[in-house]
C-alpha cells in the first residue's frame, strides 16, 4: 500500500509481541498496520480454505464472511499462517451457539451489513474482494464511516476483532487455535505442569507442547478448568 504511512508495513507478528502473550487479547491495532496486502491470501485462497468446513450456528453465507473478515484481521504472511488457519471463525461459530449467545443476533446483522457495504462500495460481497477492498471495507467500519450497521459499524467491529483474536489464540479445546498455530505464532510453548531448571533460564529454547490444559487429568472437559481443579485438590470445597 505506496499512501499508507510507515507503521503500514509493520509485520503482524512484531505487533503481537510488542502487545505481549497476555496482553494480545487486548491488542486495538488498526486493520492497516497489521500487513500489506502482498503478504495476505487472495479471496479466492479464502474461500478454497473455507470449503467442506461444518459451522454450527452460522449459515454457510454467514460463514464465509465471517472467515473472509478474519483472514484479513490477522493475516498470513510470510510469518506463518494467521486466523484463517487457526480457524477463529470455528471458535466464534462455536460461541455463538453457547458463550457468546448474547451476541448471536448482532453477527446475524453485521455480516449482512458488511456484504450488503461491501456490494455498494466495492461492486461485491466481502468474501469475493480482493485484500485491499476487503481492508478498505474494514478501514471503514472502524472509523465509523460505513453505513448499515446496527448500532454502528465501529461496534461491531470491535466485536468481530475482540472474538478473532480469541479464537486464533485459545486453548484448542474451544475450537480455534487448530493445530497450535496461534501459541507458535506468538512463541507460547503451550501448558507446563512442571517447570524445568531449563525453562528458567533466560531465553531458554522451550520446546513447544502441543497439548490443550483439558489432555491433562486435573482438568475436566465438563466443567470449568478451575472448577476441577479445586475439586481434586479440595474435594471438600464442592461437597
Amino acid at each position: 500500500m505506496p499512501n499508507e504511512p510507515r507503521r503500514a508495513q509493520l509485520s503482524r507478528r512484531q505487533l503481537l509481541k510488542r502487545a505481549g502473550l497476555v496482553g494480545a487479547a487486548a491488542i486495538a491495532t488498526p486493520i492497516g498496520t497489521l500487513v500489506p496486502p502482498s503478504f495476505a491470501q487472495s479471496a479466492a485462497q479464502t474461500q478454497t480454505a473455507s470449503r467442506g468446513r461444518v459451522f454450527e450456528t452460522l449459515t454457510a453465507a454467514e460463514a464465509e464472511t465471517l472467515e473472509a473478515i478474519t483472514a484479513r484481521l490477522i493475516p498470513s504472511d510470510a510469518n506463518g499462517p494467521g486466523a484463517l488457519e487457526a480457524q477463529a471463525a470455528r471458535y466464534i461459530d462455536r460461541a455463538l451457539g453457547g458463550a457468546l449467545a448474547s451476541s448471536r443476533d448482532a453477527y446475524r446483522s453485521g455480516l449482512a451489513a458488511i456484504d450488503s457495504y461491501a456490494r455498494m462500495s466495492k461492486g461485491s460481497s466481502f468474501a469475493t474482494l480482493q485484500a485491499g477492498d476487503q481492508d478498505a471495507v474494514l478501514r471503514d467500519m472502524e472509523v465509523n464511516v460505513a453505513s448499515g450497521f446496527v448500532p454502528d459499524a465501529s461496534t461491531f467491529f470491535n466485536l468481530v476483532r475482540a472474538h478473532t483474536i480469541q479464537g486464533t489464540f485459545c486453548d484448542p479445546y474451544y475450537g480455534g487455535n487448530a493445530d497450535f498455530v496461534g501459541w507458535d505464532l506468538i512463541g507460547y510453548p503451550g501448558v507446563r505442569l512442571a517447570v524445568t531448571t531449563n525453562d528458567q533460564r533466560f531465553d531458554p529454547q522451550l520446546v513447544p507442547i502441543h497439548r490443550s490444559a483439558y489432555d491433562y487429568a486435573m482438568f475436566s472437559g465438563k466443567k470449568p478448568a478451575r472448577a476441577s481443579l479445586e475439586h481434586e485438590l479440595f474435594p471438600w470445597l464442592l461437597t
